[in-house]
């Protein structure tokens, strides 16, 4: 079984934050977004070879980040794309994929951005006792949400309708971008794209799909996230801390008090601070601040500043109300 862990986004959402750096690098704890996923693919024997599919913009980083890591199993495919204007298309980009790289195998796909509380090898039992398309589904429990995501119906375990991004869903139920393929069905994305359907998100197929194939949910309970957000990147580091903080043995403190579910990275001096659901990357500085619910890139000073829901990017200063 080959897989693919999709890794091609500009996260926009997310600059000034992710301008600079893939969000799937944005650490969780001691480890970071993606490197949990690859953990999990390279514990799995039935995966031989796992194709991380960027675009050219970030494909640097992806190969060093690759090779300082302990993994042997990922390898970059990439996209020739360098904006988020040139993308091809979650789908357009699989099928690209699956071209370039001969794939003639069953295939996971995963998103990169994805953390789940389920195990992926739970998943992959899954998708072999039905030997059938397979998606990973999650309650998100409001309709409001739902609108964002593909809305799947079930009879059953099997999927017999899929909405993507439906603007009056009727259930609360999600794919989440968990997807098993068998080598048999994967010639259909060039199908699916050589009649005009819609090459973005990976729904489009599905929906498409489960009027052909029949198709199976594997439905979890516990955990997900899909950061795409600076909210939902703060929820994913709370729910991992679980209201504990993580602060490194490098940090200078002084007169300050460290709340729930706050990630502190080496260098980092804090004078006469407040922190709350924030993460401060190395080499900041913030004196005199009540910070909460925020992210600081590396090197930033900050001083004399109240911030709630902020987004500080790399190298900034913020002084009494000026920045440089």
């Amino acid at each position: 079984m080959k897989a693919v862990v999709l890794a091609g986004g500009y996260a926009t959402r997310m600059w000034p934050i992710t301008k600079h750096r893939p969000k799937m690098f944005l650490p969780i704890g001691g480890s970071t977004v993606i490197d949990r996923i690859f953990a999990e693919l390279e514990a799995d024997d039935r995966i031989d070879e796992v194709y991380v599919s960027t675009n050219e913009r970030f494909a640097p980083d992806f190969e060093a980040h690759l090779a300082d890591s302990e993994f042997d199993k990922p390898r970059l495919s990439i996209e020739e794309t360098t904006e988020e204007d040139d993308k091809f298309g979650v789908v357009g980009a699989l099928a690209q994929l699956v071209d370039r790289e001969n794939v003639d195998d069953d295939l996971l796909i995963i998103a990169g951005d994805n953390l789940m509380s389920f195990a992926v090898s739970d998943f992959l039992d899954y998708f072999e006792s039905h030997d059938a398309p397979t998606l990973a589904t999650y309650d998100v429990g409001s309709r409001e949400k739902a609108k964002s995501y593909g809305l799947v119906e079930l009879e059953g375990d099997r999927v017999v309708d899929f909405q993507e991004k439906p603007d009056d869903p009727k259930s609360t139920l999600v794919s989440i971008a968990c997807y098993a393929f068998p080598r048999e069905s994967l010639g259909l994305l060039s199908t699916y794209l050589e009649d005009g359907n819609n090459p973005d998100e990976p729904g489009w197929f599905v929906q498409w799909l489960q009027n052909r194939e029949d198709t199976y949910a594997y439905t979890f309970e516990g955990a997900w996230f899909d950061i795409g957000t600076p909210e939902s990147y703060l929820d994913a580091v709370a729910w991992h801390l679980d209201g504990e903080s993580l602060v490194a043995d490098s940090v200078t403190l002084e007169d300050t008090t460290i709340g729930e579910n706050v990630h502190v990275m080496g260098d980092v001096t804090l004078e006469g601070t407040a922190l709350e659901h924030t993460v401060i990357f190395p080499d900041a500085t913030v004196r005199n601040g009540d910070i909460r619910r925020s992210i600081i890139d590396q090197g930033t000073h900050l001083e004399e500043l109240d911030l709630a829901g902020a987004l500080i990017g790399a190298h900034t200063t913020i002084t009494n109300g000026t920045d440089q």
